[in-house]
């Protein structure tokens, strides 16, 4: 037998497992590793109303064995994540699993999960009052599938050990089989140790049969071999050049345009101060305009602050850069101390502003409102949108909103066109001329909003809210259709007609992207990912909603963006920028471009085509730099 994984915690510090100390969504957007030891484990599993850690690493005995504690008290239930703690490799297939565990109660469940791909897909064996219950996992679906009576005990260890062989699986309790089944659900998995109600964990072994792992090991020695190949038909990552934010940097809040009229690209970065409670009313206090040629400051208004906060944001910032007069010379659109403005781009100058709208609607009607009040007069801005519901040739219209109940429709000269409410407006509408009259109409969370701000249609639905959205003509024979990930209520393909073609719900659906990332389907493949609870889990599906695999990745922070790295039209999925973690991924689901391991910086990352040869270059940055890579060889023929 060959010994897979080997764990007494006593590598582990006596403390916290890392964990997000502040439970926030930072995750969503930016590379936001826990910090700290980890060993060869991972806690896929976060919530905003968490406090405090999960795990604890503690010395419960007086001899000094270590224990890994879980030590939340949850409850099942079909949208609720039960923590875990996840260690090994998804590809293992036949192995035999054994644990010393203690629950600290009879309440509760406390247990090992098995073949385990994510937290929402594996099986998992919990000692339950009396009995030991195998429970068949499902994303939200969980159903027990074998159950047995057991005597076991809350005051010393228990010895757990798991066979699985194929279909077929056998427990047993301290040297005493219990229970055999079968099933075919979870062919390939991990482990990790679970429980709904403080526990400890004390040791743990994974066995894998010589003729298994030798099998285990070519089958991977394929894989490699596969991967490498294509990694090497790819160009590598090339350090095009670093920018010093100097006191100016900030997080995710940066956008790319033509600010001189010139083929000169520029960056326009936004710091920010937050009121009255967490980043809910975050205000723009530094604008910097930044060339990415040759890194010098075009112009700044406000006052940049050299402090860590300014990139501790996780809600929207008011700021675009478009050709709002089609003048040829991009400008800036944005809300400053409760003004919608136009800036030049050559200076930042003012060129139109008005003060932002006065909020006069019934608290009470307003979603999402902190403390059920208004805390200003005027809107502070959540963000901006730059929409075409005039019919115009191009878009010249402008939205603001505010954080999640209401939005406003401007036209070029900053006059009121009319607003919108009805439950939530998500986080980012999305305008396309959907009924082909030549007005834009604008869907906004689930509802379908006509150019004159009439309701359409909306989806039945009235929880959570929708965060992202694409439209496009996905299957190659279909119709146009929106695609939107929306919490809670899942991963939706939705007819133009608000009918809804698909919709799954894989856990908390966060991020989605659409791009030919399977060249030899057709269609298009659409990519998601989840993040509140059930953490960090890729999908890829096909073109009409299918999913083709899954992965759940060992941090956060993954974009999802399609980046078009080789001018071949394939495109890849860019993750985070971290050198081991992040890095380039293809339609199966292996990184085939890694990111060089040269001090870059990892918080944040983007996808633009800065040369305008179809390939795409790679930007990162955080509070301190701004690098951007590019490829290392010449680009081919798009033979599409």
């Amino acid at each position: 037998m060959k010994k897979v994984l080997e764990e007494d915690f006593s590598s582990f510090p006596l403390g916290p497992f890392p964990f997000d100390r502040e439970h926030s969504a930072m995750g969503e957007y930016q590379f936001y590793p826990e910090k700290g030891y980890k060993g060869n484990w991972y806690d896929p599993i976060c919530d905003w109303d968490y406090r405090g850690p999960s795990w604890l690493i503690t010395s419960p005995r007086l001899d000094g064995k270590r224990a890994m504690e879980q030590m939340r008290v949850k409850e099942f239930g079909e949208r609720k994540a039960v923590p875990c703690l996840r260690s090994g490799e998804t590809d293992w297939e036949n192995y035999s699993l054994e644990c010393t565990l203690q629950p600290m109660t009879r309440r509760g469940y406390t247990g090992l999960l098995f073949r385990y791909t994510s937290s929402m897909m594996h099986y998992a064996l919990y000692l339950v009052e009396d009995r030991i219950e195998v429970h068949l996992v499902v994303l939200t679906d969980r159903k027990v599938i074998a159950s047995s009576p057991c005597k076991w005990s809350t005051e010393e260890e228990n010895r757990v050990s798991i066979e699985a062989k194929g279909c077929d699986f056998s427990v047993s309790i301290n040297g005493e089989h219990i229970l055999s089944f079968s099933d075919t659900t979870h062919k390939r998995g991990c482990i990790a140790l679970s429980a709904t109600m403080p526990a400890r964990f004390f040791s743990l072994g994974v066995s894998i049969s010589d003729e298994d792992y030798a099998s285990l090991i070519s089958e991977r020695e394929d894989e490699e071999r596969a991967r490498k190949e294509k990694e090497e038909s790819l160009p590598k990552m090339k350090l095009l050049k670093k920018i010093d934010l100097k006191d100016y940097g900030a997080g995710r809040q940066i956008r790319f345009g033509h600010l001189t009229g010139t083929d000169e690209l520029f960056f326009v970065i936004c710091q920010n101060q937050k009121r009255v409670y967490k980043d809910r009313y975050p205000s723009i206090s530094c604008i910097t305009a930044v060339s990415t040629e040759s890194g010098e400051v075009l112009w700044q208004i406000g006052e940049s602050r050299d402090e860590e906060d300014v990139v501790e944001l996780t809600t929207d910032l008011p700021i675009q850069i478009y050709d709002i007069d089609n003048d040829g010379i991009d400008e800036v659109i944005t809300s400053f101390d409760f003004k919608l403005m136009i800036l030049d781009g050559r200076d930042g100058s003012v060129r139109k502003s008005i003060p932002t709208p006065l909020l006069t609607a019934p608290e009470e009607s307003v979603m999402g409102l902190e403390y059920g009040k208004y805390a200003f007069t005027r809107l502070n801005v959540d963000a901006i949108r730059i929409v075409n519901v005039s019919g115009n040739e191009r878009p010249e219209d402008i939205m603001i909103k505010d954080r999640y109940s209401r939005y406003w429709i401007y036209n070029s000269s900053l006059e009121y066109m009319w607003e919108f409410s009805k439950y939530n407006t998500g986080h980012f509408p999305y305008d396309y001329d959907y009924d082909r009259d030549g007005k834009n109409e604008i869907f906004s969370c689930y509802n379908m909003v006509d150019h004159d701000g009439k309701l359409l249609w909306s989806l039945p639905i009235e929880t959570d809210h929708t965060d992202e959205i694409i439209v496009g003509k996905f299957a190659p024979e279909g119709d146009e259709q929106l695609a939107i990930v929306s919490g809670w209520e899942g991963f939706m393909i939705v007819n133009f007609d608000g009918s809804v073609a698909h919709r799954v719900i894989n856990g908390h659906g966060q991020r989605i992207s659409c791009g030919n990332f399977l060249p030899d389907r057709d269609g298009y493949e659409i990519c998601t990912t989840t993040y509140w609870q059930h953490n960090a889990i890729i999908y890829m599906h096909d073109s009409f909603g299918k999913e083709l695999w899954h992965r759940e990745m060992k941090c956060n922070g993954n974009i999802i963006a399609p980046v078009n790295w080789d001018g071949s039209g394939e495109d890849l999925i860019l993750l985070n920028p971290d050198s081991k973690m992040g890095g380039l991924m293809d339609g199966k689901g292996r990184v085939v471009v890694s990111f060089p391991d040269d001090g870059h910086p990892t918080l944040c990352a983007e996808v633009i085509d800065l040369h305008g040869d179809r390939r795409d270059e790679i930007v990162v940055w955080d509070r301190k730099s701004l690098w951007i890579y590019t490829q290392d060889r010449e680009c081919i023929k798009d033979e599409r």
